[in-house]
């Protein structure tokens, strides 16, 4: 007998839908699978036959053939074990087949028929109400992230027993509900507030731009100068995500499989962290089956490189692309994948390899050889896209002990929020923006018009700095972002002076 049963596949972060056709007819008893399986498929076969003897089914002595269409499209993870087990057991009519064409299954399953979770059910959940199915049968441990999409019933279970008493009687059971909007509602905090940062006003107010408007950031300045404490703060003042923003950093975590300690949506803007060590593909993604990265990891966040300069040159030189495309795009013999990749890099560096040139109590060791060769691991395109560049300076002995806090996220949060706003307002009718730092140079005459007194002023940093066409689009985008923090809809020379002061070390020497 022939059954037919819906599962999915993931490529990139997008599900396609796969059909899994079991037939058992006669012939010497032999299970086959084909369909382009992966090794962890074609052992789903052996885990299929132990779980079911052991949970007191029957399992057809006969030839097994499973199909999984489409044929060339490769198959990969262990979610296929449920699919293939329901099927087996359709086929040898040992549950009712009524709800197999509008249903779609998955799951790991364990010896004893225990359901384990898998990775991407959220992608696979969007893509299965898009597809028209009805219903998405997982195991209990995914399905609060599959319950997010709305309109598709969403059933959980913890064993197969539960899955073949939901299929023999359906009545019996109810989908599970997820309220998304009760879960970006619920208020958030990182434990980490600026007002525990001493002094460093300049670095507080470049913070603040970098929130307003998503402009990258570097901080540089000598040894315990605050740098990691001011990049650590960024996302206690980042506004909350959209509903929309919410699904799509969920569906990239849900895919990497790093979904189950963070609930059933991530509710918090990510903030990511790698170590200078990272390689290429840890940072962009990769692999034979392609999977996101720290880059992608960090969409609609915060990727921090703490002490840039020891990062590999040409590990950092995979940033230039995302940072200006926002899509990271990997493409194998067989694939092309695009993960999305809008995120706000912050950095942060010493000013040489000793770490005190400039500093005005330490004197450098370094020569001016030696600064340049450190600073030669930070190309001119790299700088170019790092909008704010920012001198940290050592606390002065006062400032140090001073008992008195600073202005709190709280409050710094609320003035980024409305920013925000104003900048979600300009952009309504453009597709694709969200914030300043993601405007094109086709919209500045309409949104960075300059008065003659402002253009004077950015053509002569221009040409004093050596700036490029690319660093100066840039000063117009913090200027924007910086007009909007004061509730200015013009773009005054005092805001492009703001603006252009943030550009003075493009190189360091």
């Amino acid at each position: 007998m022939l059954a037919r049963i819906w599962s999915a596949s993931i490529i990139g972060i997008e599900a396609v839908k796969v059909g899994v056709e079991v037939d058992v007819s006669g012939g010497l008893p032999k299970v086959v699978i084909v369909g382009l399986p992966d090794a962890a498929v074609q052992e789903s076969k052996e885990r299929v036959q132990a779980t079911l003897k052991n949970c007191g089914y029957y399992f057809p002595m006969r030839k097994i053939l499973i199909n999984l269409t489409p044929a060339d499209l490769r198959k990969e993870g262990p979610s296929f074990d449920l699919p293939i087990s329901i099927g087996i057991l359709a086929a040898s009519e040992q549950v009712k087949a009524e709800l197999l064409g509008d249903h779609l299954f998955l799951g790991e399953v364990s010896l004893d028929g225990t359901l384990r979770p898998v990775a991407g059910v959220l992608p696979i959940a969007a893509a299965a109400h898009k597809m028209g199915i009805t219903g998405l049968v997982v195991p209990t441990d995914n399905v609060k992230e599959a319950a997010v999409v709305e309109g598709l019933s969403v059933y959980g279970f913890d064993n197969i027993f539960d899955v073949i008493d939901f299929l023999n009687s359906p009545a019996s059971f109810s989908p599970v509900e997820i309220n998304a909007a009760e879960i970006l509602a619920r208020p958030k905090f990182t434990g980490l507030d600026l007002k525990e940062v001493k002094g460093q006003n300049h670095g507080r107010r470049a913070l603040e731009i970098a929130a307003a408007g998503g402009h990258n950031l570097i901080f540089v300045g000598p040894p315990g100068s605050g740098k990691t404490m001011l990049a650590r703060r960024l996302p206690g003042i980042l506004p909350p995500l959209t509903f929309e923003e919410a699904l799509e950093v969920t569906q990239i975590y849900s895919v990497a499989g790093l979904l189950k300690d963070r609930g059933s949506l991530v509710s918090d803007r990510p903030f990511r962290s790698p170590h200078h060590s990272a390689s290429g593909p840890s940072l962009v993604g990769g692999g034979s089956f392609p999977r996101p990265g720290e880059i992608s990891l960090s969409h609609r966040g915060v990727l921090f490189l703490d002490e840039l300069t020891e990062f590999n040159r040409n590990v950092l030189e995979y940033l230039r692309q995302p940072l200006e495309d926002g899509v990271v795009t990997i493409s194998r013999t067989r694939l092309s994948v695009e993960f999305p990749a809008q995120f706000t890099l912050v950095a942060s560096t010493n000013p040489c390899p000793c770490g005190y040139y400039g500093d005005p109590i330490q004197q450098c060791t370094c020569s001016s050889r030696q600064r340049e060769q450190y600073w030669g691991k930070l190309s001119g395109p790299l700088m170019d896209r790092i909008d704010l560049q920012v001198m940290v300076s050592r606390l002065k002995p006062e400032e140090i002990t001073r008992q008195e806090t600073g202005e709190s996220s709280v409050d710094v949060r609320e003035r980024v929020r409305v920013a925000r706003d104003i900048a979600r307002h300009r952009f309504r009718e453009e597709t694709g923006l969200s914030c300043n730092a993601q405007m094109q140079s086709r919209h500045f005459p309409k949104w960075c018009n300059l008065d003659d007194s402002s253009r004077s002023l950015l053509e002569g940093a221009i040409r004093k700095l050596g700036l490029s066409a690319r660093a100066s689009d840039r000063i117009l985008k913090v200027g924007r972002t910086i007009a909007d923090l004061a509730g200015d809809e013009g773009l005054k020379p005092a805001y492009v002076a703001e603006a252009i002061q943030y550009r003075t070390i493009d190189r360091i020497q």
